[in-house]
C-alpha cells in the first residue's frame, strides 16, 4: 500500500521536527553563556516547539479522525515525545532530564492543542 504524496506531506514534518528535537537533546551542551538570559530564552523555545508538533502532529490525525479525538491525540504524542526526550536527556553526558522541562514542553502543546480547537469550532 503507497501513501499518496500528499499524505506523507502530512506525516513527515513532526517527525523530521522530532528527530531534530532529538539530535538537539543529544549535544552535550547547548549553553551560551548568557546565564539567565540562555535559560529563559531555551525553556521559551521549548514551549514553543513542543506547540509546533503539537500542531504539526494535528495536521495528519485530522485527516483520519475527528476533531476532537486528533486535537486529543496530537497533545498526548506531543506530550509523550517530551517525557521521552527528558528520560533520554538522562543518558546524555552534561545534560540532565528534567519535569519541569516536561511541563513546559506539554504547556507549549496544551496551548497549541487549545488555540487549534478553539479555532476549529469558529470555523463551524
Amino acid at each position: 500500500m503507497r501513501m499518496r504524496p500528499q499524505r506523507l506531506s502530512l506525516w513527515l514534518p513532526p517527525l523530521v521536527l522530532m528527530a531534530a528535537i532529538f539530535a538537539f537533546s543529544a549535544q552535550p551542551n547547548l549553553d551560551s553563556g548568557l546565564g539567565l538570559i540562555d535559560d529563559i530564552g531555551r525553556k521559551v523555545i521549548h514551549f514553543a516547539e513542543y506547540a509546533l508538533l503539537c500542531f504539526l502532529w494535528w495536521r495528519p490525525l485530522s485527516a483520519s479522525t475527528n476533531p476532537r479525538r486528533a486535537v486529543l491525540l496530537a497533545f498526548v504524542l506531543t506530550s509523550a515525545y517530551a517525557a521521552i526526550d527528558e528520560y533520554h536527556q538522562t543518558f546524555v553526558e552534561g545534560r540532565h532530564g528534567s519535569p519541569v522541562d516536561w511541563l513546559i514542553d506539554s504547556a507549549g502543546a496544551a496551548l497549541a492543542a487549545w488555540r487549534t480547537r478553539a479555532r476549529e469550532r469558529t470555523a463551524r
